[in-house]
């Protein structure tokens, strides 16, 4: 059915929000209507009555008094703050700022046309009454985003954008001049340009059409366009890049150290194409171990102030979906030059430690290098060697799909630092590190990209291995640098929220779970506990969740506050410059200070820290977006059977509920809940049956099947079965 055009200025306007930025201006000062009318440059009758209306109406709800016969002013006690809109799906909001301690409920009426995120200048009112604050929008500073993915609905002389974003209130008007070359119902990323006064909604321009809805690449594009994420570099930037000189040159090598001798290898996941980092291994004379950790030198190839720098810089991270990696650098560095392929020399930046038989740290150097990677293996293939003390490598986990045997001086080391890394593991658990090895769900691709199967990916020993000695190097780079003073990028985390950690603890006491709020040190050890416990149990997955929500947000700052969840004084990000660019920062610094230079400037840093806070962010929905896809494509086909699953939330309109055998989620929503009328009990995040007084909390297991599988929401509805007794 065609969509109806929407009217344009035929409601009566409502001036209050220009009222209040008049009259905060000077809030000393009493104003009437025709003052207010002359400052909006407003001389019709219409708009005067409607200003007089308004004033009387602000007055009424004590927003601000009369000081004389038609004269008005601010009430004293109004309040003005700078804060963020955090939508809800109901087209209400939230006023966020850190100067309040609560956020402040916005109603529709007074968005004043702000959208989720935008920062904008807001009035507080009833804040000291008995009844709820409020809100209104006087002012939007800066919007959080102007590009909208959505599907265009093209009518005789205009078009309509409406978004699938539950946050996302309006739809965008098109001019017909401005629909470019889409047709009607094709997924399309608009600008959002202006939203005029008396119009509903905001006008836009298509400026990129995607493709049609559904279909497997247009979906992938439309999450990263989403999150205004790239997925293809500029022609310039390509052309750069094939241009730089990637030749091993003797020049070069007399500048580094060179242990192109010394025993190197990599570990990675099989399907990896790009390889950051090596290890190398020897026994010293003194009975102590040399371990290198080795990383390719990517600051040699991306200079600063290049356009290929650039693009690296406003990209930040590589991005990866679950069908593919959007590379921060182009494939000819990333696959290429700076990857640590098998029997090939490479530049390299390294942190090379030598430790004693406790795992401790008696020397370290740090500097460019030059390695020769000997081999090359799997996780898997490094994890035989872990379990089976042997240099047999069985075909099921090798690379070439044949058995072979690993070179027993590389089966040797893998041994030896295997053993080390426990330790050096153990060590940081008992200070009071968090161990979160959250099962990942994996997908099994055919050649179209369809998901055929879904798998759990776990970290084992040979991950293990190589995650203590990354840490190693990221925490000793960071000590060297910040116990000189001088500026740098750290990796911070500051401690959980104790309010969410108190909220955690009233879930898991109904799995008979429980924390230590005594100090620091028994909070993590009894979430460690908590984390190992729930391991095979059929709410780990749910558990691992909320644990993980309870924590704070690791971000990039010159401002070292220490790493809580890794226990560490000083973290850094060194280990994978192909990937981030806060690594490639570190290796610049690093190499500037040790070639003697003086602190830099700390507020530059601070705000190419922030950058690369904010862009990791949005990487990361939109890996979680396109792994919701996936899972939305998956259970397409498989609507006619039955799921046992756990409920891993509840909530006034329904039940969520996420399938055992592949962790889909989705929601029965309370009408489907067919064998009662339930009810929510907020006390126990329980729905609880009127009649039969029947239960369905957090954990319990239930039967469902697929309803509805929504591609372009990336929303999963189930029909609710019947409870797992």
């Amino acid at each position: 059915m065609s969509k109806k055009p929407k009217k344009f200025g035929k409601k009566s306007k409502d001036f209050t929000a220009q009222i209040f930025k008049i009259l905060s201006r000077e809030p000393s000062k009493s104003f009437n209507y025709k003052q207010i009318s002359a400052a909006l440059d407003l001389s019709d009758t219409k708009s005067r009555n409607e200003i007089i209306r308004d004033l009387k109406i602000l007055k009424a709800q004590d927003k601000i008094h009369e000081t004389e016969i038609g004269k008005y002013q601010i009430i004293s006690k109004a309040e003005y703050y700078e804060g963020t809109i955090d939508m809800t799906s109901r087209k209400t909001g939230y006023f966020v700022c850190d100067e309040l301690e609560d956020d402040v409920f916005v109603p529709f009426i007074n968005l004043n046309h702000a959208l989720d995120g935008d920062k904008v200048k807001a009035y507080i009112y009833n804040r000291r009454s008995s009844r709820r604050p409020e809100a209104e929008v006087l002012e939007i500073l800066e919007r959080a985003k102007t590009e909208f993915v959505g599907v265009i609905d093209i009518q005789k002389n205009f078009a309509f954008v409406t978004t699938a974003h539950a946050k996302m209130y309006t739809d965008i008007f098109i001019p017909k001049n401005k629909i470019n070359d889409a047709e009607h119902g094709d997924v399309v990323l608009v600008k959002m340009e202006d939203w005029p006064k008396k119009a509903d909604s905001p006008f836009g321009s298509v400026i990129k059409v995607l493709g049609k809805p559904g279909e497997h690449n247009t979906e992938i594009h439309a999450i990263l366009a989403e999150y205004g994420l790239p997925y293809d570099f500029p022609i310039e930037v390509e052309a750069f890049a094939n241009k730089i000189d990637t030749s091993i040159t003797a020049e070069e090598i007399a500048k580094r150290l060179d242990i192109r001798d010394i025993l190197t290898f990599t570990i990675d996941p099989k399907d990896a194409k790009d390889f950051d980092d090596a290890l190398s291994f020897q026994v010293l004379e003194n009975g102590n171990y040399e371990i290198g950790v080795h990383i390719a030198d990517v600051s040699h190839y991306v200079q600063e102030g290049t356009i290929l720098d650039e693009e690296a810089y406003n990209r930040a991270t590589s991005v990866y979906l679950v069908d593919r990696v959007v590379p921060m650098l182009p494939e000819v560095l990333s696959n290429f030059a700076c990857s640590l392929r098998p029997h090939e020399e490479k530049y390299t930046f390294s942190a090379i430690f030598q430790l004693n038989t406790k795992a401790e740290v008696v020397d370290s150097w740090f500097g460019r290098t030059v390695i020769y990677s000997d081999q090359r293996f799997a996780y898997e293939e490094a994890q035989a060697i872990i379990e089976t003390k042997t240099d047999v490598i069985p075909a099921e986990v090798s690379l070439t799909g044949e058995a072979y045997k690993a070179p027993q001086p590389i089966v040797d080391a893998i041994l030896k630092m295997d053993e080390l890394a426990k330790t050096l593991r153990r060590k940081r658990m008992a200070a009071g590190a968090i161990s979160f090895d959250k099962v990942e769900v994996k997908f099994n691709l055919n050649e179209e990209s369809e998901p055929i199967g879904v798998y759990f990916k776990q970290s084992k020993d040979a991950n293990h291995l190589i995650e203590e000695f990354m840490l190693l190097a990221n925490r000793k780079v960071a000590e060297f640098i910040g116990k000189q003073k001088k500026t740098f990028i750290y990796r911070i985390h500051d401690e959980p929220n104790e309010d969410k950690l108190m909220g955690l603890q009233s879930l898991i006491t109904k799995f008979g779970y429980s924390l230590n709020f005594k100090s620091k040190k028994t909070i993590s050890q009894s979430l460690n506990t908590l984390l190992e416990d729930v391991v095979g149990k059929k709410e780990q997955n749910m558990v691992d969740t909320l644990a993980i929500r309870t924590m704070s947000k690791a971000a990039y700052s010159t401002d070292n506050i220490g790493h809580y969840g890794l226990a560490f004084d000083y973290y850094s990000h060194f280990t994978s410059p192909i990937r981030r660019y806060p690594d490639v920062m570190a290796h610049r610094l690093l190499q500037y200070y040790l070639d003697g230079g003086q602190s830099v400037d700390e507020e530059l840093y601070e705000v190419k820290c922030r950058h690369s806070s904010d862009m990791e962010g949005l990487a990361a929905q939109a890996e979680r977006d396109s792994i919701k896809y996936m899972q939305v494509k998956f259970m397409q086909d498989h609507k006619d059977e039955e799921f046992l699953g756990v409920i891993s939330g509840v909530t006034e309109w329904g039940i969520y509920v996420e399938i055992i055998e592949n962790k889909c989620e989705g929601m029965c929503r309370i009408r489907e809940l067919k064998d009662d009328y339930y009810t929510f009990d907020e006390k126990q995040y329980a729905m609880v049956g009127e009649i039969s007084h029947n239960i369905l909390q957090l954990g319990d297991e239930v039967y469902v099947k697929v309803k509805n599988a929504d591609l372009v929401k990336k929303q999963l509805d189930f029909w609710y079965l019947r409870k797992n007794d």
